[in-house]
């Protein structure tokens, strides 16, 4: 008899996920552990493999389709014997003795709201006040049309996120399996507000789009997975996180020569490869570069680890994986595996916990152009530090004008963490330690 194989857990705090590739087919003979499909979430991709040996009797999803934890995806047929004469796995017991607690569905019976909030379901588009005091908030009269997603939360705690105008989907869920709390939406909106109770701040929901389709023909495409976490995750930065940026430029010319000089040894010495150890030394000169602000607790949590994020430009998107203790490696050392987790993650093999736990991020443009930009801190840091293109330029050098390759550089920071002073102290020595190598050889 086939049994129904389930989706399995992708990750922490991971409900979903969509179909990438199907690597099977009805009919096909699989072995325990081969790989039946492949699911990108969070901007990885991961493999599900086969519980046990058997014949494939029906697929249940197919690419591009949204699944979630726990959803069929596919029957498998145990044959009558397996390896060493074993007998064939029992058909695996239904979960239907879930939890409500755990059931992402709130249609799990009646609830209280009543008509008039059941017909409330319509675009937010007013202006909400989150000023005064938190518990005295004005409640929007709409709600978001996110909330009619599956979001795992509770029938009160969806309630509560469109009395307040907050889409859950950017909210953490502290309770198991990501599932979102009232007291999560109360926190995530105390964090909207910076935790002003006294003063006037407000949030404003994004208005309906016009019809563009009054001025001419237009194509609807869907987000594919890698843009959407980026959307939310920007939207997030962006709302959370007052921006500053620092500017400053860094004279790399005996640094680029020394480059140069090794070219065609292996790893590759990129500016990155350098950047990363700099921004390790200024780390821990510099530890409040290398904390996150809790606002809720009115607390910056200090990392005592150096685990540096690197943007990475793929095809599918922006992805960012993480150098785990830049401080306890050499310039060759972060070459090599700079070198080796971007091919990587260029070739779709990142794990999701690859690109978690960085403490400060770097993103490197200067290979396709431009003189500057300002990125966005990568929430929950508190700084981010972008490289444009290093040029030749002309620079005053002992009275004298001569050729320099001058590499501009833009830290991005949280001012609630902070200060200008602070900025301008950490860019500058950074600058200095590019600009001086020998400086990083006590660090090495």
């Amino acid at each position: 008899m086939a049994s129904e194989i389930k989706l399995p857990e992708l990750g922490e705090n991971l409900e979903s996920g969509e179909v990438l590739d199907i690597k099977v087919a009805p009919g096909d003979t699989v072995r325990e552990g081969q790989t039946l499909l492949e699911v990108e979430a969070e901007k990885s991709t991961v493999e599900v493999p086969a519980p046990y040996a058997g014949r494939i009797v029906k697929l249940l999803v197919k690419k591009g389709d949204e699944v979630r934890v726990n959803q069929p995806i596919c029957q498998i047929e145990a044959g009558s014997t397996q390896k060493n004469g074993e007998s064939a796995p029992a058909r695996p017991k239904e979960e239907s003795q879930t939890s409500a607690a755990e059931q992402p569905i709130t249609e799990r019976g009646p609830t209280t709201e009543s008509p008039k909030e059941k017909a409330a379901a319509k675009p937010l588009q007013k202006e909400v006040d989150l000023g005064d005091r938190f518990e005295d908030r004005v409640k929007a009269d709409h709600t978001s049309p996110i909330a009619n997603k599956l979001v795992p939360a509770g029938p009160a705690t969806r309630r509560l996120a469109r009395e307040l105008g907050v889409d859950l989907q950017l909210v953490p869920g502290s309770a198991p399996r990501g599932r979102v709390t009232q007291e999560d939406v109360k926190n995530f909106v105390r964090q909207l507000a910076g935790t002003i109770h006294d003063g006037r701040q407000t949030w404003v929901a994004a208005p309906p789009l016009p019809d563009f389709e009054r001025w001419g023909p237009v194509e609807r495409r869907p987000l594919d997975p890698i843009r959407r976490r980026t959307a939310e995750q920007m939207s997030l930065a962006w709302s959370q996180i007052p921006h500053v940026a620092q500017h400053d430029e860094a004279d790399i010319t005996d640094l680029d020569a020394f480059r140069r000089q090794e070219t065609g040894k292996e790893p590759k010495l990129t500016i990155t490869a350098f950047v990363l150890k700099a921004a390790a030394v200024a780390l821990k000169q510099f530890p409040q570069f290398n904390c996150s602000f809790d606002a809720v607790a009115a607390q910056l949590i200090f990392k005592r680890y150096y685990h540096i994020g690197v943007a990475v430009d793929t095809e599918r998107g922006l992805l960012v994986p993480v150098i785990r203790d830049a401080d306890k490696k050499s310039v060759r050392d972060l070459a090599a595996e700079l070198t080796e987790i971007a091919e990587r993650a260029r070739n779709n093999k990142i794990t999701i916990e690859e690109m978690r736990g960085g403490t400060f991020t770097i993103t490197n443009l200067g290979g396709i152009g431009g003189t500057g930009f300002t990125p966005i801190v990568n929430y929950p840091e508190v700084a981010i530090l972008g490289l444009a293109r290093s040029k030749l330029r002309p620079a005053v050098r002992n009275d004298q004008i001569v050729p320099r390759v001058i590499l501009p550089l833009t830290l991005s920071y949280d001012h609630r963490v902070i200060d200008g002073a602070d900025a301008a102290r950490f860019a500058r020595g950074l600058a200095e330690m590019l600009e001086n190598p020998l400086k990083m050889l006590v660090h090495a």
